[in-house]
């Protein structure tokens, strides 16, 4: 199976999606614009980019632990994800969670993008689900 990314720079200031070491997971996403984001605000930040996924696969974008870790800088919706049919530019909505501005400057690595594989399945109605250990504990059922 061929899973080659397909990536178009549509910005002067794109740079191209990479790994900054061989075994990481993540390819660094970079900002193609300069923007001021302030305490409990967000931004979309462009990218310069656009993808054509492999079939059978979606992008996800994530936070970068660094910059959650030192300006409590996050992604909104995370992970956002890249359906395998859209071409549009990847965009990013950065949230400021911390108490200063945060200043995203060009070329600056905003986030990661995980390729990763979607299951299709068959969807099935029924009006009896199997039983299990869990059954409906949720949110702090475990205790802990």
């Amino acid at each position: 199976m061929d899973y080659t990314l397909k990536i178009k720079l549509i910005h002067e200031d794109a740079k191209m999606p990479y790994r900054a070491n061989e075994g990481d997971a993540g390819l660094d996403l970079f900002s193609t614009e300069e923007k001021i984001i302030k305490p409990g605000e967000s931004a979309l930040i462009g990218t310069g980019i656009q993808i054509e996924l492999p079939k059978g696969t979606e992008a996800q974008i994530r936070p970068r632990s660094g910059l959650a870790l030192k300006h409590s800088i996050t992604i909104l919706n995370t992970p956002g994800t890249i359906d395998e049919g859209y071409r549009g530019e990847i965009k990013v909505i950065l949230i400021n969670h911390g108490k200063e501005d945060f200043i995203v400057e060009k070329q600056m690595r905003i986030a990661q993008m995980v390729i990763a594989p979607v299951l299709k399945v068959k969807l099935e109605r029924t009006e009896v689900l199997s039983s299990s250990v869990r059954d409906q504990g949720g949110f702090g059922s475990s205790g802990k």
